[in-house]
C-alpha cells in the first residue's frame, strides 16, 4: 500500500493478511488535497478514501494520488464586502457559498462570476465545485427620483432628478408671461410663491408641483 504525496494510506508498506481474510485501507488527503485516484493492482477504482480487499487468497498493491483543492478567488469592490473572501481553499465536488453585502445607502451594482454577469443577486452558490473560480461583487449608491409636477401657465426644471443618497437638487419655478406663481408644494406641503427650491440631503424619493395664475 502507496501513496502519493500530499496524502497517506493507512495502514501502509507491506501488508501481511491471513489467507481468506479482509483487509480495509483509509486514504487520507492532507489539508487543502482532495484524493485524485487509487488503483488497485494497476486499475482505478475512483477517487475513494476507503477501499477493501475481501476474502484475499493473493498478493495485490493498491496505490492513491492526490491533488490540491480547487480555490475561489472571491473579491469585492469599494463600499461593500463578499464573505468569505480572498482565496477560498473548496474540498474537490463540494459547494460554496458567497454573501454580497452592500454598504449602508448602497446596492449591489453586478456580481460577475468567471468574468461573466450574474446580475445584483446578493448571494451566489457554486455546486460540485471542480474547477478553479472567480468572483468578483461591484457596489454603487443608492439614487432616489424626483418628480415635478408641472401645471398650465408655468414649468419646472429639470422635470426629473435623480439625486445619489445625500445629494442635493435644486428646482426652478417659471411662470409663463402673464401669469404668476401661487403657490409650490414640495410632498404636497406648501413652500409659497417661490422661484426656486433645494431638496438637501435626499434619502427618499420626493415630489414638486407648481401652481400658476394669470395676472390681473
Amino acid at each position: 500500500a502507496t501513496a502519493g504525496a500530499n496524502g497517506s494510506i493507512t495502514p501502509s508498506g507491506a501488508v501481511s493478511l491471513n489467507y481468506g481474510a479482509n483487509q480495509t485501507f483509509t486514504i487520507t488527503p492532507a489539508a487543502n488535497y482532495h484524493v485524485a485516484d487509487v488503483l488497485v493492482d494497476g486499475g482505478s477504482v475512483g477517487a475513494v478514501t476507503s477501499y477493501t480487499f475481501t476474502n484475499v487468497t493473493a498478493n495485490h498493491t493498491i496505490s492513491a494520488s492526490f491533488a490540491l483543492n480547487p480555490t475561489i478567488t472571491a473579491t469585492a469592490g469599494a463600499n461593500g464586502s463578499i464573505t468569505p473572501s480572498g482565496s477560498v481553499s473548496v474540498n474537490y465536488g463540494t459547494d460554496q457559498s458567497f454573501t454580497i453585502t452592500p454598504n449602508a445607502n448602497y446596492h449591489v451594482a453586478d456580481v460577475q462570476v468567471d468574468g461573466s454577469s450574474v446580475g445584483a443577486v446578493t448571494s451566489y452558490t457554486f455546486t460540485n465545485v471542480t474547477a478553479v473560480h472567480t468572483i468578483s461583487a461591484s457596489f454603487a449608491i443608492n439614487t432616489y427620483t424626483i418628480t415635478a409636477i408641472e401645471n398650465a401657465g408655468g414649468s419646472i426644471s429639470p422635470g426629473l432628478a435623480v439625486v445619489d443618497y445625500g445629494g442635493s437638487q435644486t428646482f426652478t419655478i417659471t411662470p409663463d408671461p402673464g401669469y404668476s406663481i401661487v403657490d409650490v408644494l414640495v410632498d404636497n406641503v406648501s413652500q409659497g410663491a417661490v422661484t426656486s427650491y433645494q431638496f438637501t440631503n435626499v434619502t427618499d424619493n420626493h415630489t414638486i408641483s407648481a401652481s400658476f395664475q394669470t395676472v390681473q
